[in-house]
């Protein structure tokens, strides 16, 4: 299934407590389960003012809904050509 880097433009959001943390991942997962298994969440890291978030769909359309039903903004969402690490140089 491809894999999508997804910004996430939201000042302020590194100053997040824990508690607004997991409602925000309980908000992401209850739409994850409207949507069904054809989406996946993989992880996500949150900077300063912006979270980048890793997802596996069949397409960016169904990102885009996710985030819509979620309340969450998708500023950007890019496809993942290929994934490198230091075992590449190897």
């Amino acid at each position: 299934m491809p894999e999508f880097v997804i910004e996430r433009n939201m000042p302020g959001v590194g100053a997040l407590g824990p508690d607004d943390l997991k409602s925000a991942s309980r908000t992401s997962c209850l739409v994850l389960n409207e949507l069904g298994p054809a989406i996946q969440w993989v992880q996500s890291y949150v900077t300063a003012d912006k979270i980048y978030c890793i997802y596996r769909a069949p397409s960016e359309d169904l990102l885009r809904e996710h985030a819509q039903k979620a309340g969450f903004p998708a500023n950007a969402i890019s496809q993942v050509q290929t994934i490198i690490s230091p075992t590449t140089a190897e």
